[in-house]
């Protein structure tokens, strides 16, 4: 459902409910897991490079003499037997690690990957039924293209989607983007933003969180679902950069936690 850019924009809160959804449960625990369990976990990376049209070594207690490059959109691996193409957004074993390649052709990152480091689950907020919000999604006027680092630390384009407003503290509107799936999956609306609790409670860099759309053409806004970036699990991923304007001036106690600040 498109609106005009007219439409009332405003996100209503739920209605209460006594705790935290069954699947939002689940849904946690199994992340937990597999942060912790993962071969691929933010938790096990021990390194990240740039993969070009440039031989490279591969460091990170590989098999010694081992190069990557790139050539058209296949990364290759050199040395040690004949050249192997390494598959993006798959990881394959690469000597002693485990390696991912990921990025579009001439944005290429290779991840290494060791054992996941020990470390307590994520820490959440008590679930708050007041901090989910339904309402309508304003399209963008003209959606511009914009490269923008994702949770994860991926380098994408990713579309202006729109805006959301809602009453927490103040009226607030967020921005909202059409974040590609590196893999070539449906693509998601996402929000980034800090709030109150940021560095103070929350990751200094902010917190993610997705816009989900409902059966009936408006969008649902669960803050007791937004996560941290891979960057507060490793130093090895960065930090995505505030979008402009993403500030909620109220604390938004929902959602992911930070370690350092409980």
């Amino acid at each position: 459902m498109r609106l005009t850019l007219g439409a009332v924009l405003a996100l209503a809160a739920a209605p209460c409910a006594a705790q935290a959804p069954a699947n939002l449960t689940t849904e946690r625990s199994a992340f937990a897991d597999w942060l912790a369990h993962a071969p691929v976990s933010p938790r096990a990376a021990v390194g990240v490079m740039l993969v070009g049209p440039q031989r490279a070594p591969i460091d990170g207690g590989t098999t010694a003499g081992q190069r990557v490059v790139e050539r058209g959109s296949v990364v290759w691996l050199e040395g040690d037997g004949p050249s192997r193409a390494l598959p993006r957004d798959r990881p394959v074993r690469v000597g002693s690690r485990m390696a991912l390649v990921s990025g579009p052709p001439g944005r290429t990152r290779l991840w290494l990957f060791g054992s996941p480091a020990p470390a307590p689950p994520p820490d959440y907020y008590p679930y708050d039924p007041a901090l989910v919000f339904s309402g309508p999604l304003m399209p963008a006027a003209a959606p511009a293209t914009e490269r923008v680092l994702t949770a994860e630390g991926e380098e994408v384009d990713a579309t202006d989607a729109g805006r959301v407003m809602m009453g927490l503290g103040g009226t607030t509107s967020l921005r909202v983007l059409r974040i590609p799936d590196p893999a070539g999956e449906e693509s998601s609306l996402e929000i980034y933003f800090r709030d109150g609790t940021t560095g103070a409670g929350s990751y200094p860099a902010g917190r993610f969180v997705a816009l989900e759309p409902l059966a009936d053409g408006r969008y649902r806004l669960d803050f007791n679902r937004a996560r941290n970036p891979f960057c507060a699990y490793n130093a090895n991923y960065p930090c995505p950069a505030p979008w402009r304007g993403n500030t909620i001036a109220a604390p938004v106690r929902a959602g992911e936690r930070y370690a350092s600040h409980r």
